[in-house]
């Protein structure tokens, strides 16, 4: 029987309708078969039993965050151990722009599973600060998740922290406000220079601002995302790379550009890329403005926009612009891709490294940057701090470049694999075109999937292709 392509989206959005309920849709977990026959108990061994277990789980979270070298720990304790009246401040909705580089980090969303994340480093220090009480009264909200080794030199997180002052944009009295308002307004807390004292070097907060309305939302009122993607020129050619990265631009399902995350309730792909470029930022060989000789050693970086991106999309693009670069695929293979009617199964290929990827710069309107007032000046820190981690990488760069000049000068073949560290390409004699590689699971196949598992009835295909055929 062959399903029309509308008939086929009508049963994917049918199915989608049964996974929008939140029950439905939180992650899996695995449970093993407790021993103690649980219906036995009473309700007060229940209720200790589920305590020893929430005590033993908090353990095992510490334990996980003590190896992993995790502040949030830490600051949680001293929270505890030194009591501090927050009811005496008022709050002020603000946004916070923060500089971090991932590479050491296991992510930038703190979890129960992970120790060290550039959420939990920054919670360590806004409670150390005492700007916030805790995360769930804070009004917290991020503008983007970047995922483990990826860094974010543009990130933006909005949230409510105590304020010295009481009124002004932003400022809000909170249940319980105990506070009086003699003598008027303090100055304001120097949000920069505070939180940059008890965070990690590769971690700053470059500026703040206060929030137009309490519900401004870091993630919901961005306008737009822009990513960076940073890579050697190696055996690339970069012009090949921009007229297929084009392609991109505009309107598409980028289903078999990205990693479904349909067990999270994502089941539309569709998303507008604004702009693409690939360009080189740094030439080796520079023999003066206009004049420059191509090296393997050049750095390239691919810019990309959009208002919002799908689950590891820009790292998926890379990928098969690498391809194309390389001349082991054409430019028309993003057409393939994008064209899901013909192709609604993704093929089978690695993504690139996470390393160089930057969420860049977050855009909003109606906001007014402050950098920091704090002596010395934030932005003087920053900037030293900065430059030390830049030397550090500079010199070590430095040091593999002047060995790979000796061994390359005695050598008379010219290699140029710069870039296979970034793309973890399958070991094979000879290529295999990228649409002969096996295929993914399709959207369709992956509802099916979880609906199995969760024991949800699905519309039948018959019943999907009647309806359509009444429309």
């Amino acid at each position: 029987m062959i399903v029309s392509q509308s008939c086929l989206n009508s049963r994917i959005l049918e199915m989608a309708e049964f996974l929008n309920n939140p029950n439905i849709l939180k992650a899996l977990t695995k449970t093993r078969k407790e021993n103690i026959n649980l219906e036995n108990l009473t309700k007060e061994e229940l209720i200790e039993k589920v305590k020893s277990l929430e005590l033993h789980v908090q353990q095992l979270r510490n334990v996980i965050a003590k190896k992993d070298e995790s502040s949030l720990p830490v600051a949680r304790k001293r929270q505890k151990d030194r009591k501090f009246d927050f009811n005496r401040f008022k709050r002020r909705h603000i946004l916070l722009q923060v500089s971090y580089f991932g590479w050491n980090y296991h992510g930038f969303a703190a979890q129960e599973d992970a120790g060290k994340t550039i959420e939990s480093e920054m919670f360590a220090a806004l409670l150390q600060t005492k700007l916030v009480e805790d995360r769930p009264s804070c009004n917290y909200h991020r503008c983007g998740r970047t995922d483990r080794g990826v860094s974010g030199t543009g990130q933006v997180i909005s949230i409510d922290v105590r304020t010295n002052l009481l009124s002004g944009p932003g400022v809000f009295t909170q249940p319980g406000y105990s506070g009086t308002e003699e003598g008027g307004d303090r100055e304001e807390v120097d949000f920069c220079s505070v939180l940059n004292r008890n965070l990690p070097d590769d971690i700053r907060v470059t500026a703040w601002a206060a929030a137009p309305r309490q519900d401004f939302s870091a993630r919901f009122d961005c306008e737009s995302r822009s990513y960076h993607y940073y890579f050697p020129r190696g055996n690339l050619d970069v012009e090949r790379m921009e007229v297929a990265g084009s392609k991109l631009v505009g309107g598409h399902d980028f289903r078999n550009l990205c990693k479904m995350d349909v067990n999270n309730g994502v089941v539309s792909f569709v998303r507008r890329v604004d702009s693409v470029r690939v360009d080189v930022i740094d030439w080796e060989n520079e023999n003066g403005r206009d004049e420059c000789e191509q090296s393997g050693y050049d750095i390239c970086r691919l810019t990309i926009k959009s208002k919002a991106f799908l689950w590891h999309q820009i790292r998926c693009i890379v990928a098969v612009l690498f391809m194309i670069g390389e001349g082991l695929e054409e430019a028309d293979v993003i057409d393939q891709l994008l064209d899901i009617e013909t192709n609604p199964c993704r093929p089978a290929y690695s993504m690139a490294s996470d390393l160089p990827l930057n969420l860049y710069r977050t855009e909003y309107t109606g906001l007014d940057w402050h950098r920091g007032t704090g002596t010395p000046d934030n932005s003087e820190l920053t900037i030293k701090t900065l430059q030390k981690l830049w030397t550090e990488h500079a010199v070590k760069a430095a040091i593999i470049r002047g060995k790979l000049w000796e061994l390359e000068a005695g050598d008379e073949r010219k290699m140029l694999a710069q870039t296979e560290g970034l793309l973890f390409r399958r070991r094979e004699k000879s290529y295999t075109k990228l649409m002969d590689l096996p295929r993914c699971p399709s959207l369709e196949d992956k509802i099916k999937t979880i609906a199995k598992k969760r024991k949800i009835e699905l519309p039948t295909a018959e019943a999907a292709g009647e309806e359509d055929g009444d429309e």
